[in-house]
């Protein structure tokens, strides 16, 4: 694959760690470098809050106020009206409805520039930097990420509240299994068969999840079950109630090298 991790990255840990099927298997916690501290009030006050709802209110309320996420100004201009409208939501949402569009391309490249691992598919498989499928990805990434309010900086407070509501609500859980439901296994790059029905296969750099088995089928005539380290868990579905509507099974995963059994019919 000519494809390789960047040389650095935006947390605590080195892209080919977080990448590796080892990380998988001795999960660590990680952390993108600043974003708790830039927002040390809106934790604290996280941590006085016992409800989950209550938690996922104040997190909704603090985007509004911080990066005003879905509040234009009547006073604003055209374009920074439409800046204003494009928040986390609408990638969120766009993702949903096809992960090689132009909000797939720029939660792809926020997982690029802070994990330091690059995208493998978009529009098809990215064999090299200079294929169309990567100049494709570039473009979308930039012209999207260039009209949007701070997007990238939304997307870390929100790996970061997602990061510290999964050991609120599992505490002590270092790893959750979820499912992809897989088309064709020919569009991803295997790299080693360890035993029967189990493969190591490259996943893109972001991925969708879910946590039921009957549901991943709706997607393909083979799925992968994953041990997914809870460090790797961008987004879910169960913890902002209402914003994937129809999707409470959803899981947004920072992708890699994973080691994973392979279920077909």
């Amino acid at each position: 694959m000519a494809i390789a991790t960047l040389p650095v990255n935006r947390c605590d840990l080195p892209p080919w760690m977080i990448a590796s099927p080892h990380f998988n298997r001795n999960p660590r916690p990680i952390e993108i470098q600043g974003v708790r501290r830039a927002h040390r009030s809106f934790f604290e006050r996280l941590s006085r809050l016992a409800e989950p709802r209550a938690r996922e209110r104040a997190f909704r309320d603090y985007m509004d106020v911080v990066f005003q996420a879905g509040r234009p100004r009547s006073e604003a201009s055209p374009a920074d009206r439409r800046s204003l409208r494009n928040g986390y939501l609408r990638f969120l949402r766009g993702w949903m409805l096809d992960a090689s569009s132009e909000e797939g391309a720029v939660l792809k490249g926020w997982v690029e520039s802070r994990f330091g691992i690059p995208p493998v598919y978009h529009a098809g498989r990215i064999e090299k930097v200079d294929s169309r499928e990567y100049l494709l990805y570039l473009s979308e990434r930039m012209r999207e990420s260039a009209l949007t309010n701070a997007v990238e900086s939304q997307f870390d407070l929100l790996y970061e509240f997602v990061q510290d509501e999964l050991k609120r609500r599992y505490p002590g859980a270092e790893v959750f299994r979820l499912y992809r439901g897989v088309r064709n296994i020919g569009d991803y790059l295997v790299l080693d068969e360890p035993g029967e029905n189990r493969a190591v296969v490259r996943l893109n750099n972001l991925n969708s999840f879910s946590s039921r088995l009957e549901y991943a089928w709706e997607f393909g005539c083979h799925v992968f079950e994953a041990d997914v380290p809870a460090s790797k868990v961008f987004f879910r579905a169960d913890l902002l109630t209402g914003v994937l509507p129809k999707a409470e099974e959803e899981a947004l995963v920072i992708g890699g090298d994973f080691d994973v059994a392979v279920r077909s019919y």
